[in-house]
């Protein structure tokens, strides 16, 4: 049985596969299995109208050990973020990596049709007597050089996705991953000051139980440079910044690794209780257009008054 093409991890979501072929979306859920927890729905009880409950958001608590260099346990990090509902969970995530797929593409495909190529403005020979098929132009779809029939052209594929939806999909993808995540302190990178050393990376890795033929996802705060250079040649490492974090990529991990600083970045970024700058400014402009009325009331109550 062929292995999915995009790799998910062992989790009630997503479940744990290993592949390093071409990655497609088309069997990214093939074995999806959302988490059950317990979602408000339509319920009824005896002798009363039924009570109409929707599907929300749920919280995903999840506990992390921190590891030092050298692979010692030095304590426990919480991730908790929102999540979509089982009933829909497969969906977000489906859509928000659809669209980060067709995002990508530059839709900068064109060819010729016959009216483009250079050429055949004359009939190449008589239509008659020749013992040959009739022929009027040599920019015909038929011969090599003529045109495209049906051929691409520039096309624009992009796709709308809400913010909010995007956020969920990250944050659905990361909470299925916490069974695949550890914590390394944020100075893991001191090891490398004097010089970069993939050796040495391979070397950490291992202690940490990351397997270098594995893929792995590490989220950082700030890329050193060190860091970088010792990890570059490992083709299966993947650093991140919150910046560049992207749902690609956690999908297509096999393991998590995060700093203690981009634990606390998840949890305030993609948690329950996190509001947008756009939420933000438009509760300040209801607050502020509330007050605007309240004030024109009294204006309005202030002349009647000295007009009786």
């Amino acid at each position: 049985m062929a292995s999915p093409s995009i790799s998910c991890f062992s989790s009630p979501i997503f479940p744990s596969v290993r592949t390093f072929t071409h990655q497609t979306p088309k069997t990214l859920f093939s074995n999806f299995k959302p988490i059950k927890t317990l979602l408000l729905s339509h319920t009824h009880t005896p002798n009363t109208s039924p009570i109409i409950r929707c599907n929300l958001p749920t919280t995903s608590t999840s506990t992390l050990p921190i590891l030092d260099s050298t692979g010692s346990k030095v304590g426990e990090a919480t991730l908790t973020l929102k999540t979509a509902p089982p009933q829909t969970s497969r969906a977000v995530v489906h859509r928000g990596i659809i669209t980060d797929l067709n995002n990508k593409r530059r839709g900068t495909a064109s060819t010729l049709t016959r009216g483009e190529v250079r050429g055949g403005g004359k009939k190449p020979y008589r239509q008659k007597k020749t013992g040959r098929a009739r022929r009027g132009s040599q920019r015909t779809p038929l011969r090599p050089g003529g045109g495209i029939i049906f051929g691409p052209k520039p096309k624009d594929w992009t796709v709308k996705i809400n913010k909010k939806e995007k956020r969920l999909a990250i944050s659905t993808a990361i909470a299925s991953a916490a069974v695949n995540a550890v914590v390394v302190e944020d100075g893991f990178g001191e090891g490398f000051v004097e010089r970069p050393k993939t050796k040495e990376f391979i070397e950490v890795m291992k202690r940490w139980g990351i397997d270098p033929k594995e893929k792995s996802m590490f989220l950082v705060m700030e890329r050193e440079e060190n860091v970088v250079l010792s990890s570059r040649n490992i083709g299966t490492v993947k650093m991140l910044t919150p910046r560049t974090l992207n749902l690609f990529d956690v999908l297509n991990a096999d393991k998590l690794v995060f700093t203690k600083g981009a634990v606390e970045y998840l949890n305030e970024m993609y948690g329950y209780d996190y509001v947008g700058e756009g939420e933000e400014d438009d509760e300040e402009e209801d607050e502020f257009e509330e007050e605007e009325e309240g004030s024109d009331g009294a204006e309005e109550g202030e002349t009647s008054e000295v007009t009786e």
